[in-house]
């Protein structure tokens, strides 16, 4: 039942995004890219402050989530230099805090380091999807990554049900294989040829983003396990609800959140 839900709810999510992307404008892309961010981020404070005896300041919350959508709205600028300016003004807004609240907590420090780290792990990478965008050809290239890290999941779960044997990560996810690791490999870097093929109709390209697609689902296995031993750490099985079959929005695009700065990165310097 849990995988049907999985596949209803990627057959409902897959085509408005899918619109989005082709049909929408940037701003557009912002307005989906910033709701996730929020709603992963919320997750993530959830997760990550789950051991902790006190819950969240309020005022903690509502830095992080204004700077996570004021980082996504720079990136609808297409501006770098306002993103930098924003992080530079979360610092100063979290030493005002940090001054105002040390000395009823002495692990004050130990707080906004998880907030400086949530701001870059999520709303910082998701932002780079905006800049992709307003690349040459930008929307195929950010379907094509969508595909790669799809067949990631998808191969590594099949190759791992079927043929899995040698624990990958056992202290951190045990039900991951090495076997099934390598079969996401392998189906992100065929799919990821066949794909680059359909849309650009180069082989030469073509050929040049094997190599891509296999750090792009490298780093995609990364960032799930990633996601895995923060809540592990925490106890918690699933960041939340709001996706059924998927758990929360952290849970659905943790793959994505360190693949989409190398997919850039790769565009940008390397094709």
């Amino acid at each position: 039942m849990q995988h049907l839900k999985r596949w209803i709810t990627a057959l409902i999510l897959v085509p408005i995004l899918l619109w989005i992307l082709i049909k929408g404008n940037t701003l557009l892309l912002a307005v989906l890219v910033s709701a996730a961010a929020v709603f992963a981020i919320r997750e993530y404070l959830r997760i990550i402050f789950g051991n902790d005896e006190k819950p969240v300041p309020n005022t903690l919350k509502i830095l992080t989530y204004a700077t996570s959508m004021a980082l996504v709205i720079s990136a609808c600028l297409g501006s770098f230099s306002i993103l930098f300016l924003i992080l530079a003004m979360n610092l100063l807004a979290l030493s005002i805090f940090v001054l105002s609240r040390f000395a009823g907590n002495p692990f004050i420090f130990d707080m906004i380091s998880k907030q400086v780290l949530g701001i870059v792990y999520i709303p910082v990478s998701l932002s780079l999807l905006v800049f992709i965008k307003d690349l040459d050809q930008g929307t195929f290239w950010i379907i094509w990554l969508l595909i790669v890290i799809f067949a990631n999941d998808t191969g590594a779960f099949y190759t791992g049900t079927f043929f899995g044997k040698t624990k990958l990560a056992p202290t951190i996810s045990p039900n991951k294989t090495i076997e099934g690791s390598v079969g996401g490999l392998v189906a992100s870097m065929v799919l990821g040829f066949v794909f680059c093929q359909l849309f650009f109709h180069d082989v030469s390209l073509s050929f040049h983003t094997i190599p891509g697609s296999f750090m792009l689902a490298l780093a995609g296995q990364i960032g799930d396990l990633f996601e895995s031993a923060m809540k592990r750490a925490t106890h918690i099985k699933d960041s939340g609800h709001i996706l059924p079959g998927h758990g929360g929005m952290l849970d659905r695009i943790d793959g994505l959140l360190l693949a989409i700065p190398v997919h850039y990165i790769y565009l940008v310097f390397v094709l």
